[in-house]
C-alpha cells in the first residue's frame, strides 16, 4: 500500500476504535461518577473530530493544482493536522484539568468502580489495536533508526497526528485506570480527580509538542529523503563534466515534494542536448521518486 493510502487506513481504524471508546467511556462515567474516566470520555470525542478533520484535510490536500495555488493544495493536510494539534490542546487537555480541579471542590465518591476499570480495560485492547495498526505503518515508513528521530524528521503529518494521539491515549487510559483503582482502594476522591487533572496536563503537553513539529511542515521543511546523491550521479551520468549548484529540496505536502536546482552544463556545448540531459534527469527521478510532483532545474555557470 502507498504510503498515503497507509495513513488513510490507520486514520480510520482510529476513527471506529475511538468512537466504540468513547460511548464506553460516556457510560461509564456517568455511571461511576468518575472523573478521570469522564475526561478520557472528553479525550475520545476531540480525537474523533480530529480523526473527521484529518480525512477532510487529506481529501482537500489531492484537489489538483489552479491558478491561484500553482503548486496544489498539498500543505493544507499540514494545516488540519495543526488544527487537531489546537483541539486536543483545548477541548481535551484543559477541559480534563478543569474537570480535575472541579472535581476537587466537590468531594464525591466514586461508584461502581468495577465498570469503570472495565470500560477502562476495554479502551486499552481496542486503543492498542489501533495503535499497532498505526506502529506498524510507522515502520513502513520509518527509515529513522528509532521513534523520536522519526517524530521529529517526519513530513507526514497525518501519520504524525495519529501516532501521537495514540500514544497520548495508551498513557491517559493508564493513568486513568491508576487513578480510579486508587481512589476506590482508598476511598479518597482526590485520586480520581488528580487522575484527570494528569490526563489533561499529558494532552496539553503532546499538543504543544504536536504543534511544533506542525507548524515546522507549515512554514517549510526538508524531505525525508535526500535526494542530492542521486540527482549528482545523474548528472554525471547524463552531462559529462557537469555539477550540481544549489539543490533545493521542499516538502509541499504529506506525500509531495518539490526539488529545484541549478545544473552547470559541463562538457555540453549544445543547447539541446543539455536540455534533453536536463528532461531525461526529471524523468529518472519522477520513475524513482514518485513523491516529486514538481522540479525546476536551470542551467547556470555558478552556485
Amino acid at each position: 500500500m502507498s504510503a498515503g493510502g497507509g495513513s488513510t487506513k490507520v486514520i480510520v481504524i482510529a476513527l471506529f476504535a475511538n468512537l466504540g471508546i468513547a460511548i464506553a467511556k460516556f457510560v461509564g462515567a456517568t455511571i461511576s461518577g468518575s472523573a478521570a474516566l469522564f475526561a478520557e470520555a472528553i479525550h475520545s470525542v476531540v480525537d474523533c473530530s480530529n480523526q473527521v478533520l484529518l480525512l477532510i484535510g487529506n481529501k482537500k490536500a489531492k484537489r489538483p493544482p489552479s491558478e491561484r495555488h500553482p503548486l496544489g493544495y498539498g500543505r493544507e493536510a499540514f494545516f488540519w493536522s495543526f488544527i487537531v494539534a489546537i483541539l486536543l490542546f483545548s477541548l481535551g487537555g484543559l477541559f480534563a484539568v478543569y474537570e480535575g480541579v472541579h472535581k476537587l471542590s466537590e468531594h464525591g465518591e466514586v461508584s461502581s468502580p468495577f465498570l469503570g476499570l472495565g470500560i477502562l480495560l476495554f479502551s486499552l485492547i481496542l486503543e492498542g489495536f489501533s495503535f499497532k495498526a498505526c506502529i506498524n505503518e510507522v515502520k513502513a515508513q520509518n527509515p529513522y533508526p528509532n521513534l523520536w528521530i522519526w517524530f521529529r524528521k517526519t513530513t507526514s503529518s497525518e501519520l504524525l497526528v495519529i501516532f501521537t494521539e495514540d500514544a497520548a491515549a495508551m498513557v491517559g487510559l493508564m493513568l486513568a485506570t491508576l487513578s480510579l483503582l486508587l481512589s476506590w482502594l482508598t476511598g479518597n476522591p482526590v485520586w480520581d480527580a488528580a487522575g484527570s487533572i494528569s490526563v489533561g496536563a499529558l494532552l496539553v503537553g503532546v499538543a504543544v509538542l504536536l504543534a511544533i513539529e506542525i507548524k515546522s511542515l507549515i512554514i517549510g521543511e526538508t524531505p525525508a529523503t535526500d535526494f542530492r546523491g542521486y540527482i549528482e550521479a545523474k548528472v554525471s551520468e547524463l552531462i559529462p563534466g557537469g555539477k550540481v549548484f544549489n539543490l533545493i529540496a521542499l516538502q509541499i505536502g504529506d506525500h509531495e515534494v518539490m526539488i529545484s536546482g541549478k545544473i552547470s552544463p559541463g562538457n555540453l556545448k549544445e543547447v539541446s542536448q543539455l536540455i534533453n540531459a536536463i528532461n531525461t534527469m526529471e524523468r529518472d527521478i519522477k520513475a524513482k521518486f514518485p513523491e516529486v510532483k514538481w522540479q525546476f532545474f536551470e542551467p547556470d555557470s555558478a552556485d
